[in-house]
């Protein structure tokens, strides 16, 4: 997206900076449109798998966890978060010492939007095992594993400093892992799925 939403040179700048940056700026109403589209795709998602799944394993969970998903992505859209890093033009290099609510209702979202997709996971993970589908068990439990282990490193590798390329493209193999993890398992549930295992949540 970035790389479609200016000349080089500003394409350049844009794809060194996490995906919430680009909630600013001339044209944030795409990023911000992202978030929150996704975030209500993800919401009737999860109305649907509540109507799939149970009385199946991971049956309430799994939607409660989808749903609290797709809410953290709505309000990462509201909630902006503030200049930095260099970005837009004129922001100060690094992450701001005093940062505004919006900033910090924007992390409280992001954190609900990632704890809540670490958690489907491991839900799904269950609920794939319960059904002998050992495949797609061990694909949504490697990916619970491989979306904290992305952003631990995508932590160490934060220095605050102007280039924030490390960090983003981290972020950004993120975003891909856990929204692409979504969009397939709701393939996989509206091609395929049967209700069946024992237990609820």
């Amino acid at each position: 997206m970035a790389t479609r939403r200016a000349p080089s040179r500003w394409a350049s700048r844009e794809s060194r900076q996490p995906l919430s940056l680009l909630s600013l700026g001339d044209l944030r109403w795409i990023q911000i449109a992202d978030f929150v589209v996704t975030g209500l795709l993800n919401i009737a998602f999860a109305a649907g798998l509540w109507r799939a799944l149970r009385p199946g394993r991971g049956g309430t969970w799994g939607p409660l966890l989808i749903g609290a998903y797709g809410i953290g992505l709505v309000g990462a859209g509201v909630f902006r978060f503030e200049p930095s890093w260099g970005y837009p033009p004129g922001a100060p290099p690094g992450l701001l010492e005093d940062p505004g609510w919006s900033y910090a209702l924007h992390g409280v979202a992001f954190g609900v939007v990632f704890v809540s997709l670490v958690a489907a996971c491991f839900v799904f993970t269950r609920h794939f095992a319960a059904r002998g589908e050992r495949g797609w068990a061990f694909c949504c439990a490697a990916t619970g594993v491989a979306l904290p282990a992305l952003y631990l490193l995508a932590g160490l590798l934060s220095d605050g400093g102007e280039d924030s390329r490390p960090l983003s493209l981290l972020l950004r193999a993120m975003a891909l892992l856990g929204w692409g993890r979504a969009s397939v398992l709701a393939v996989r549930v509206r091609g395929s799925h049967t209700p069946a295992g024992s237990g609820i949540g």
